[in-house]
């Protein structure tokens, strides 16, 4: 474990997080700030995207609940809290930059997606890093890599880390061994991932903003019960956001680098833009046009991250739960208390339980897309899904900081291996841009991409007949 902590605090000094923030600079500037300019189409693209799909396939909402579930999940709670723990109040700054830049990476990473997916042949499709990587880059030893970090990566840890969240806020208010809690949840999770991403987006349609919304509600009570106080706590996120003296943090001795390692890994756990996640679910969209679907990939990273973690951190400041020396979902489970009484603790539990329980569901998948992508025995696909119900099981007796060590050493692989990708292939993030731009200027209400074109067939057409217009001028 030793070993492995090194390994992080390299990786999450500076590398990985300068890594993440500098891909997000990258696409702000070559896509003209997507996450400003084009803010005011997110909402009309959430409402056509309703529309899209039919009964096999999965609309582009459906899609963005499915991405939800695993955005709006356990680090929307436990991640702030271990964040806030960790690294002080200045954390959440660097968690809202990291959303904010990482709006445009999500908007990339989800157009990518679907122009490189691939069909199911029953009208759903399938897609991803490994996808995009394979055929846009034609390199199969980087898409292989990443495949491979993210079954393990997504279908072990992440959702391990999920379950022992779970696991653990359902023990703090029931006195029930940890292995029999681990049974109930993955009996859930079984009927859910061995039904197909149809069913996981189904399920999510209907359940992810509902609970969302039911939990931004109470903590806006709780925040509201204290809003003189939010000014105050405002300016410290802030200011702890750039300490550079530990002496200046109090006994936690906070500094701007633990702020900023802390902030930049928990914000990514929390909207995962940048790790190649959420890609997997965006490629099953059905929708007109690839751009459409992204603007709806912006809005799951700025929901997730600016809204939902910024509504339990304010929780958190506000109350004084900060203060208990607790963290985890205990800390969570502290600020609802301070805030509302004691049955505020309750209410986290079942939030706490159902956004695990949805994350640990798509975090499967995702691990399920590669394994798809790396082999299509299907026996070998069945053994993987039992795998990860396995470790979910036993999750809960695992110690937390072990858990949250391999989750960070995976989100760091996946950053590795899929933002380099993402930097390469912005050429065509940006020819779709472009065509939709065209398209909404020459009048068309819902612009309309030919998906029966290959997208780097038609960039290079495209450029041959700009090279021929200008040798013949």
């Amino acid at each position: 474990m030793e070993i492995l902590r090194s390994i992080n605090a390299i990786f999450w000094g500076w590398l990985v997080a300068g890594l993440l923030l500098g891909t997000g600079v990258f696409f702000a500037i070559r896509l003209s700030f997507p996450q400003i300019k084009y803010f005011s189409k997110i909402f009309n693209a959430l409402i056509n995207s309703r529309k899209s799909g039919d009964k096999k396939g999965v609309s582009g909402f459906g899609a963005l609940c499915a991405a939800l579930s695993s955005q709006v999940g356990t680090g929307s709670l436990v991640g702030v809290a271990t964040a806030l723990a960790s690294g002080g109040p200045g954390a959440i700054f660097w968690m809202w930059v990291t959303a904010l830049l990482g709006m445009g990476i999500s908007f990339s990473e989800a157009i990518l997606a679907i122009l490189f997916r691939e069909s199911n042949g029953d009208g759903t499709y399938r897609g991803g890093p490994a996808y995009y990587i394979s055929k846009g880059l034609n390199f199969k030893p980087l898409a292989v890599a990443f495949s491979i970090s993210m079954i393990i990566g997504m279908g072990f840890f992440y959702a391990m880390v999920q379950g022992n969240s779970v696991i653990l806020a359902t023990t703090g208010i029931f006195h029930i061994h940890p292995a029999i809690i681990g049974l109930i949840l993955v009996a859930f999770v079984s009927i859910i991932i061995f039904g197909g991403v149809k069913r996981i987006s189904d399920f999510a349609s209907v359940f992810v903003p509902f609970l969302a919304i039911s939990y931004i509600i109470l903590s806006l009570f709780i925040i509201l019960s204290n809003v003189e106080k939010l000014p105050a706590v405002i300016s410290l996120i802030i200011t702890q956001a750039f300490n550079f003296d530990s002496a200046a943090g109090g006994a936690a001795g906070y500094t701007i680098y633990l702020a900023f390692r802390y902030g930049v890994a928990r914000g990514l756990f929390s909207n995962d833009a940048g790790n190649g996640t959420t890609p997997s679910m965006h490629a099953t969209a059905i929708v007109s046009h690839p751009v459409t679907q992204g603007f709806t990939a912006m809005f799951g990273t700025f929901f997730t991250t600016i809204i939902v973690c910024s509504c339990t951190a304010f929780t958190i400041l506000l109350t004084g739960a900060l203060d208990s020396g607790q963290t985890g979902v205990e800390l969570t489970q502290s600020a609802f208390s301070l805030g509302v009484g004691s049955w505020g603790k309750n209410i986290v539990f079942i939030a706490m339980l159902m956004f695990g329980f949805k994350s640990i569901i798509a975090n499967i998948y995702y691990g399920e897309v590669n394994l798809r992508w790396l082999t299509g025995n299907k026996i070998l696909l069945q053994v993987y899904r039992l795998l990860c119900c396995t470790l979910v099981v036993f999750c809960g007796m695992i110690p937390v900081a072990t858990i949250w060590e391999l989750v960070d050493f995976a989100a760091a692989t996946l950053i590795i291996f899929n933002a380099p990708a993402l930097l390469m292939l912005s050429k065509y993030v940006l020819f779709a841009l472009r065509d939709y731009v065209t398209q909404k200027k020459n009048g068309v209400d819902e612009p309309e991409w030919d998906y029966s074109l290959d997208v780097k067939d038609r960039l290079n057409n495209m450029k041959k007949s700009a090279l021929e217009r200008e040798q013949q001028s």
